[in-house]
């Protein structure tokens, strides 16, 4: 059934995607830019010009610094800030549905075990700490029969992502080895598909509210990750195994000469970060999730090559 859904920071990485994923549906979208994937913008001072909204999907926020430049508080004015004032313009809303992005980081920020919804969240930094606040903001203030949803995905993939991985394809593109073979790890992805399939599937059933995490079905190394991007340019991957001290210590200097290697990043694509989406998959009646991560990922290479 055609519903009219409200999504705020609908030009992004993910909203471009789920626009034309739920294209279907009558779109509205409130962001600082403006797109025609949605049938109507609204800038964030002109919200209460909108009515007659069935479900709002609230993506609008502050990403995760990797360069570790931004101020904390613009973390928490537009992450905890913006939540406040969607959350609240929707508890006046006629909308029954709300569906806010945070992020696996703010339940942790390291993982030793598999992630699950059960854990304490102990967020390390301002992104996830912000990300908490909010979903606190929503949990407290609960009212009505309105249904509310709180995603946690991990790190999504697919066409227009420009994070890590893209930097990780140039790197193969050029043919340089992959130096960082002797870090061993597991590190959960989230394919924009399955994400996409999660949203559409919140919006036209009554699932039972609450927190979820989001993420394919099978956790990837990042050895196997390079291979994957090695194939999907027709190459064999080059990884060097160079020791992770060494390694390490070039990091620790990349943060101060500002090199495109620095801790953080480091941390990125060598941590392990195993999450379970056991929850989101038996709310929705589900044994698996739509598209595999090598499926995923092999669609999000394809569009690196345009």
């Amino acid at each position: 059934m055609m519903q009219k859904i409200l999504i705020t920071g609908y030009t992004g990485f993910i909203g471009s995607n789920i626009t034309r994923y739920l294209s279907e549906n009558i779109l509205y979208g409130v962001d600082i830019l403006q797109k025609d994937s949605v049938s109507q913008h609204f800038t964030w001072e002109a919200l209460n010009e909108v009515d007659d909204i069935d479900c709002i999907i609230h993506l609008a926020g502050k990403a995760h610094d990797t360069k570790n430049i931004s101020a904390e508080q613009e973390y928490f004015d537009i992450n905890t800030g913006l939540t406040q004032q969607i959350f609240d313009w929707f508890l006046k809303s006629g909308a029954k549905k709300f569906i806010y992005f945070s992020t696996v980081k703010a339940a942790a920020d390291v993982v030793s075990e598999i992630l699950t919804e059960d854990i304490g969240p102990k967020p390390k930094g301002p992104y996830g700490e912000s990300k908490l606040a909010a979903e606190k903001y929503i949990l407290q203030n609960l009212s009505g029969d309105k249904l509310v949803y709180i995603l946690r995905p991990c790190m999504i993939h697919g066409p227009g992502n420009k994070g890590n991985l893209n930097l990780l394809y140039k790197i193969q593109q050029k043919g340089l080895p992959w130096p960082l073979g002797a870090f061993e790890n597991k590190r959960s992805f989230c394919s924009i598909d399955n994400l996409s399939f999660v949203i559409q599937q919140l919006i036209n059933k009554n699932i039972e509210p609450g927190i979820y995490q989001v993420a394919d079905d099978e956790a990837l190394a990042t050895n196997e990750l390079i291979r994957l991007i090695a194939a999907s340019q027709n190459k064999k991957a080059k990884i060097w195994n160079i020791p992770a001290t060494l390694i390490e210590t070039i990091a620790r200097l990349g943060g101060f000469l500002h090199l495109p290697l620095n801790s953080e990043r480091l941390k990125k694509l060598t941590e392990s970060y195993v999450v379970s989406n056991q929850k989101i998959k038996k709310a929705l009646g589900i044994d698996k999730m739509p598209v595999t991560v090598e499926e995923g990922m092999k669609k999000t290479f394809e569009s690196f090559q345009g």
